[in-house]
Formats: C-alpha cells, structure tokens, sequence
C-alpha cells in the first residue's frame, strides 16, 4: 500500500496542473472572444459613421 502512495499524490497533482490549465484557457478564450466583439463593434461603427458621411457630402449643396 506504502508503493501506491507516491503514484496517488502525483496523479492528483497532475489533475490539479491540468484543471489551472484549463481554466486558464477558458479565462483566455473568454478574453479573446470578448476583444472580437469589441472590435466587430468598433468596425461596425466606423462603417456606418464612413457611410452616413457619405451621404451627408452627398447631399451638401
């Protein structure tokens, strides 16, 4: 039983590594997906201010 010991404490460490690595790649592809969108927004935002102006010049006499 004392040989089983050494394998039982490294294989819940390895479980503890893998679930901080887990979420730490949750946490980050939560982070990145957040950026899109704020840049898909930004995008957006800037085409329909491009277009509005374009029609604002277009209609300047």
């Amino acid at each position: 039983m004392g040989a089983r010991d050494p394998f039982k404490d490294e294989t819940q460490q390895l479980a503890d590594t893998s679930k901080e690595a887990a979420s730490e790649a949750r946490d980050e592809t939560s982070e990145r997906a957040s950026q899109a969108q704020d840049k898909g927004r930004m995008e957006a935002e800037r085409a329909r201010q491009e277009a509005q102006d374009r029609f604002d010049q277009d209609y300047d006499v």
